[in-house]
């Protein structure tokens, strides 16, 4: 695995590298780094690779939220979410 440098993890914050997705509803087959939630959404459905209990994160998430993690699908039922990814 490479090492990212400080410019690269940046860059990844600020969702410069790599593609975004604003969705809402159901988004399968994908691979986010990490999702912030726009405005209040209800997860109904996740899956987290490599993670165990993504079940808990069903639920529901304040505006501003921001989940970093390997998010390989997930449903919200309502809200605005930004997906990240490689």
């Amino acid at each position: 695995m490479a090492v990212k440098n400080t410019t690269d993890l940046l860059n990844e914050q600020l969702g410069k590298k790599g593609d975004c997705v604003i969705f809402t509803g159901a988004q399968a087959t994908v691979n986010f780094y990490a999702v912030h939630f726009v405005t209040e959404s209800v997860i109904s459905a996740i899956t987290v690779a490599n993670g165990t209990g993504d079940s808990a994160l069903q639920t529901t998430m304040p505006a501003g939220t921001v989940l970093f993690m390997n998010i390989t699908a997930i449903t919200i039922d309502s809200g605005v979410a930004v997906g990240y990814s490689n």
